[in-house]
């Protein structure tokens, strides 16, 4: 037989966090803003500054090629000494085969260009020696004017991905750490609010940080605080009723025992069961009341289950999918009341009635006719019943279910309602 599955209405993927959605747009516009910074820092810095390079480089080899050979020849060595201690510059009246110089890289480009602009004929740029050699034909000779190839080292590519690590390195940190310290204040105030459960004792929020942070604070402390005082004040009012009311009650069932002999018993029978119906209805009424104020003790969940359903005249079976032996922080006395209030429901509508416990989740399973999908929440309500009469017999007291989730909501459980797999009701109490 299949067992249920687990509680409906679970959302299957939890939205983003406010930490997460937050770094995510900051990240997006930090890198939207790094990318126009390097096209603008390569259109207006960078590809200037290369071309005027490139032009000054160009001026430079030609002038040095002009000047050596307008110089006499045995002047000429002191020149080629000074251009290559003055200015990195070497330059060969004899021609060299050299090879072809990789022309991937930008600035060779542009320098080749200027070169080729400045002396009004294709310049050819080689490469050998360790060195880049610029051949330029001046007064009959095909002069080689070689550089170093660190003086070509422009790289705007390199310059970006500096520009981008860096630039969303530093905005990352930053906008962490302004998000956190906006975020963290929330996330303490959601933690509250889910673990408010209408009790006095409840954790106010601190009351600090930005403006509009203490504005929530304030008002939720202030809204816990009266919806505490107005559980608090139900409480004690229906319990003083109830007190009040089966003091009369006591009354009652004395006068009935002191009547005389010849009245009719069907009479007092039937006083006697309207009286046992007002002490049901007032009981629940209590104890819908007052929730509860139970403190959590360790319990061996399999075993108390046991020790609820040994209660019950009509044998109720259990069955464990492998959480035998698992202990919890649970009241006992309330989980007591919500099985109970469970089992004993179904038991007034159904034929059979069994528990499934699976890890954390007890799955109380009928053979009814099953609750309508457009009812699960309304069962929930304070004097609901599916059985439109007001008959105690067929349709209880209305308060059940409202007892059941009053009490998960004080514990911080989960109550739904499903379908069990071979027909009725499935009620899974989720810990």
């Amino acid at each position: 037989m299949a067992e249920p599955a687990g509680v409906a209405g679970v959302p299957g993927r939890a939205p983003l966090s406010l930490l997460a959605r937050t770094n995510l747009v900051l990240a997006v516009s930090a890198l939207v803003i790094v990318v126009i910074a390097v096209a603008a820092l390569n259109t207006f810095v960078i590809e200037p500054i290369a071309e005027q390079s490139a032009d000054d480089e160009a001026a430079l080899v030609v002038l040095s090629a002009q000047t050596w050979v307008e110089l006499p020849p045995d002047a000429r060595p002191y020149f080629e000494l000074e251009l290559a201690q003055n200015h990195d510059l070497i330059i060969s009246g004899e021609r060299m085969s050299l090879a072809e110089a990789d022309f991937s890289r930008p600035y060779l480009s542009l320098l080749q260009d200027r070169l080729s602009e400045r002396l009004g004929m294709p310049v050819a740029l080689l490469e050998g020696d360790g060195l880049l050699w610029a051949e330029v034909p001046m007064g009959g000779f095909d002069i080689q004017v070689g550089f170093a190839p660190a003086r070509r080292d422009i790289q705007p590519l390199y310059v970006g991905i500096i520009i981008v690590v860096l630039g969303a390195l530093v905005v990352f940190l930053t906008s962490l750490f302004i998000v956190q310290r906006i975020t963290r204040p929330l996330v303490l105030a959601a933690e509250r609010v889910e673990t408010f459960r209408g009790g006095e004792n409840f954790e106010p929020l601190p009351e600090q940080g930005p403006r509009e942070l203490v504005s929530l604070a304030h008002s939720f402390n202030t809204m816990a605080r009266e919806i505490s005082a107005l559980l608090s004040n139900r409480t004690t009012l229906l319990a003083g009723i109830s007190h009040d009311l089966r003091t009369p009650l006591t009354r009652m069932r004395l006068a009935l025992a002191l009547l005389p002999e010849n009245v009719d018993p069907k009479l007092i029978e039937r006083f006697e069961r309207n009286l046992e119906s007002m002490d049901a209805l007032i009981g629940d009424a209590l104890r819908f009341a007052r929730g509860t104020q139970e403190q959590p003790e360790q319990v061996e969940l399999a075993t108390f289950i046991r020790e609820v359903l040994a209660g019950f005249d009509q044998q109720i079976p259990l069955t464990v999918a492998g959480t035998e032996g698992l202990v919890l922080p649970l009241a006992p006395g309330a989980l007591q009341r919500v099985l109970a209030n469970v089992i004993g429901n179904g038991l007034q509508h159904a034929a059979r009635v069994r528990v499934h416990l699976d890890g954390r989740r007890i799955h109380v399973l009928d053979s009814g006719p099953g609750i309508p999908a457009d009812a699960r929440e309304a069962v929930f309500q304070p004097f609901y019943r599916l059985d439109g009469s007001r008959n105690v017999s067929t349709g209880g007291s209305g308060l059940g279910l409202a007892i059941v989730q009053q009490l998960c909501q004080a514990q911080g459980w989960r109550v739904s309602i499903g379908d069990a797999p071979e027909g009725g009701t499935d009620i899974c109490i989720e810990l």
